[in-house]
């Protein structure tokens, strides 16, 4: 391939406007790199941009979940709530770009319909569907790991004449579902949050579950004006902790094992964490997700919560998950959920007992009954960590298409590098801690890491980095032989690819922990990037 005057020459393309992208973005601008950023909607936010169902909120700590990189910008923004709420999220994404002044760096409302590196000249040629191309040094994929919507594979899935919805893809400006009967398929984290709001609207509201999952109340509350004073002042030993920490928050396990305390205690420390709301409960204690005895005492402390509030016995044991680990798949987080099974205008249908035979024009068929809907909401989830990329034509060296890179599952060095894909980078990616840690501290880790090497190459003339494909191997290896150390192994979820027809199972993120994982990545830049291939500029001969 050659240059030619349509293409425009960049230092760093990004793609994806969420925070990892903006941290990319700013990080380039820092650098003083040219960079343009590719985002498919209209706004910065990415998964906080699209997935604006009822309901919608953060699992993490709104005063975890935030950019550390800047003490003033950490000061100066007042999260209103324990936990944040999507538009609030959404909000500070967009103070941040402001604030930064990233927004002129984006082509919103672009998509990039290819990349193809050019071995020739050790850059990407870039496209997108605007008919923009772009000759991009670097390629830096911030996708997200939860960006691909999943269109379940039901007959009669395009039939259904009336609303359709999806919790993904949730329109911008709103939907009325009052007095209407709605349909809701999934019940993963976005269908528990979106379905006490849903009921107290809609007309009616028949949930379609396949796969109950456990779901700890969020017990969700303003911030008071003592609790701002002292988050700030205790702001720098939090990021401390962070850190290093196995999940990039500032929480450690009850500090004493689960078989050296009694039953009161044990209770008690279950109780605590039950009433600190989310997925916090699935590490009360060190070991809670290795060890299945001490995971059966959680997941029946867990049970007899939801017993206590769902009154219809046979809804509860249909609402409670037997055929996993608690904590193997994301614990959610729901603010009413099982208290909604509880209203007139709610029905559950067990879909293992119950299955869909067809979506229809008028509803939904089971064999045992018709449910006519006039609205119908898909709450089913994403092609989870690879879907972003393999729905993309990249090609790297000699041509190699992605999608049969990928074909036996995601192979990367750190969850970054990707062999045979030189100068591209994925940001919490397969092989990496991603959705297994706070995901904006996790990707300031991985831009910093990136923009340090990007520094590393040009102080040594090098122009094309690329990951090593046996240390890729070997990573990948190590990433399945942590999650087989795991009850994770036991459960059926996005994690391994489970809820994608034809999709390889492979336990995608790293679970050896975000601090370990962070240990890797600094003793790779300290040796000089061993695991990858180095490739300097050549040098013209002299007569």
């Amino acid at each position: 391939m050659t240059s030619t005057a349509a293409e425009r020459p960049v230092d760093v393309l990004v793609v994806g406007a969420g925070f990892a992208g903006m941290y990319g973005v700013y990080r380039a601008v820092k650098a003083g790199m040219s960079v343009v950023g590719i985002e498919a909607g209209d706004d910065v936010g990415g998964t906080w941009y699209w997935n604006r169902y009822p309901g919608a909120r953060c699992d993490v700590e709104s005063i975890d979940y935030s950019y550390s990189f800047d003490a003033d910008l950490q000061n100066e923004w007042v999260w209103t709530e324990r936990y944040a709420t999507q538009p609030e999220i959404l909000r500070y994404a967009q103070h941040v770009a402001e604030r930064f002044d990233l927004k002129r760096h984006y082509r919103f409302e672009t998509r990039v319909e290819f990349a193809h590196y050019d071995d020739a000249t050790s850059t990407w040629l870039v496209g997108t569907d605007t008919g923009e191309r772009y000759r991009a040094h670097f390629v830096v994929f911030a996708t997200g790991s939860l960006s691909a919507p999943n269109k379940p594979d039901i007959p009669g899935v395009d039939d259904f004449a009336g609303e359709v919805l999806y919790t993904a893809q949730w329109p911008k400006e709103g939907v009325s579902l009052a007095g209407k009967r709605v349909g809701l398929i999934g019940t993963g984290s976005s269908g528990i949050q979106s379905t006490p709001l849903i009921a107290e609207e809609a007309g009616s509201l028949t949930v379609f579950q396949r796969s109950p999952n456990y779901s700890v109340p969020a017990f969700n509350r303003p911030l008071t004006d003592e609790e701002q004073v002292r988050i700030r002042a205790e702001y720098p030993e939090r990021r401390k902790k962070c850190l290093y920490s196995s999940s990039a928050g500032p929480f450690e396990a009850y500090p004493k094992s689960a078989y050296e305390v009694d039953e009161a205690e044990r209770e008690a420390a279950f109780e605590e964490r039950w009433k600190a709301g989310g997925v916090l409960f699935g590490k009360t204690f060190d070991n809670q997700t290795i060890d299945p005895v001490i995971n059966e005492m959680a997941r029946q402390f867990a049970e007899r919560k939801v017993r206590a509030i769902v009154k219809d016995p046979q809804v509860a044991d249909d609402l409670f998950p037997t055929d996993h680990p608690l904590g193997t798949k994301r614990i959610c987080t729901d603010s009413g959920y099982f208290e909604a099974f509880n209203r007139d205008n709610v029905k559950l249908v067990n879909l293992r007992r119950e299955p869909i035979t067809s979506i229809t024009a008028t509803g939904i068929e089971t064999d045992q009954a018709t449910y006519e809907l006039d609205t119908l909401i898909f709450a089913t989830g994403f092609d989870a960590m690879t879907g972003a990329l393999t729905r993309i034509d990249i090609r790297g060296s000699n041509g190699l298409d992605i999608k049969h890179a990928w074909a036996d599952g995601p192979v990367t060095y750190l969850g970054i590098g990707i062999p045979g894909f030189p100068n591209l980078f994925s940001i919490t990616g397969p092989g990496s801690p991603s959705v297994l840690a706070n995901m904006i501290l996790a990707a300031e880790q991985q831009i910093d890491w990136l923009f340090d090497l990007f520094a590393f190459l040009e102080e040594n003339d090098i122009v094309a980095i690329e990951a090593k494909a046996e240390s890729a191997e070997a990573w990948i290896q190590h990433v399945d032989e942590a999650a087989r150390q795991t009850l994770f192994v036991k459960a059926n979820s996005w994690y391994n690819g489970s809820n994608i027809s034809g999709k390889r199972r492979l336990f995608m993120p790293y679970i050896g922990g975000f601090g370990n994982y962070r240990i890797k990545c600094d003793e790779e830049q300290a040796q000089g990037y061993p695991n990858f291939e180095l490739t300097k500029a050549s040098v013209p001969a002299t007569v």
